[in-house]
């Protein structure tokens, strides 16, 4: 089956990510495109930083965050995640209504929300929804759709219709990377695509991420800056990052 132009390109990037470099006439073999049409994509994708143009081909970008599993993201920054769960819990109050997006720091917040008494969850998480099988004032709805089993989420047309179907006091995003040209962005288009369904159908939108995705990119944008009202994040945010994100009327939380 022929891929689409995001497709493509979002092939493209991984295959650089995983093999270092990419090459004009393989692209075009690959994808049964031309190669003026392989070089489109190569230009687009160098001008968002996404690949470095070479002669004949790219190169990966040290922006581009490759995309670990569920397993791996465990591992990384698991102090710092506990502490942005903390002070993400701290916006939280009883009866609120929330979304929490799939991810290894959106499931840090569902293990802190037990001592809650009346909060209603909705999640796209299987590994969220798991950490709040034993929080008995917390109900939890899924959003339902096709399982994407490196990320553990649910992703998809009936996911997106279960949305469209409720009103939340508040979304919690995870993100894969924030930079000046893309904003907040993520590594799945279809994933993407219900997060970004997510902010319209909540009336606060906060975004939770360790200052490493900072100056990193996804293949595909959720957001700009303006439209995300609160960013909790660690005091490794480079400053040139937090001034901008706070003139865009942004509130920025540091955690220690």
């Amino acid at each position: 089956m022929a891929k689409n132009t995001i497709e493509r390109r979002h092939d493209i990037i991984q295959t650089a990510v995983d093999s270092g470099r990419v090459l004009v006439p393989e692209l075009a073999e690959k994808y049964s495109v031309s190669a003026v049409t392989i070089r489109g994509d190569l230009n687009y994708l160098h001008k968002r930083g996404l690949l470095v143009r070479t002669h004949g081909g790219a190169v990966a970008s040290n922006r581009v965050t490759q995309e670990l599993s569920v397993q791996e993201k465990v591992a990384e920054h698991l102090d710092v995640k506990r502490r942005l769960a903390a002070a993400a819990v701290r916006e939280i109050h009883e009866q609120d209504t929330l979304v929490l997006d799939s991810g290894t720091t959106t499931a840090e917040i569902a293990k802190q929300l037990r001592d809650f008494k009346r909060l209603l969850v909705m999640t796209n998480g299987l590994n969220v929804a798991q950490q709040l099988l034993d929080a008995e004032g917390v109900e939890v709805l899924m959003t339902g759709g096709t399982l994407r089993k490196k990320s553990l989420s649910f992703y998809g047309r009936p996911a997106e219709e279960t949305l469209q179907c409720y009103h939340f006091d508040k979304v919690f995003l995870g993100v894969d990377g924030i930079d000046f040209q893309g904003g907040i962005t993520t590594h799945f288009e279809y994933e993407a695509n219900l997060n970004r369904l997510m902010c319209k159908v909540a009336r606060q939108v906060i975004a939770v991420t360790d200052s490493s995705k900072f100056n990193r990119s996804g293949v595909h944008k959720i957001c700009d800056f303006a439209d995300i009202d609160i960013l909790i994040t660690d005091a490794g945010i480079p400053d040139a990052f937090r001034e901008v994100i706070s003139e865009a009327g942004v509130k920025v939380v540091i955690v220690d």
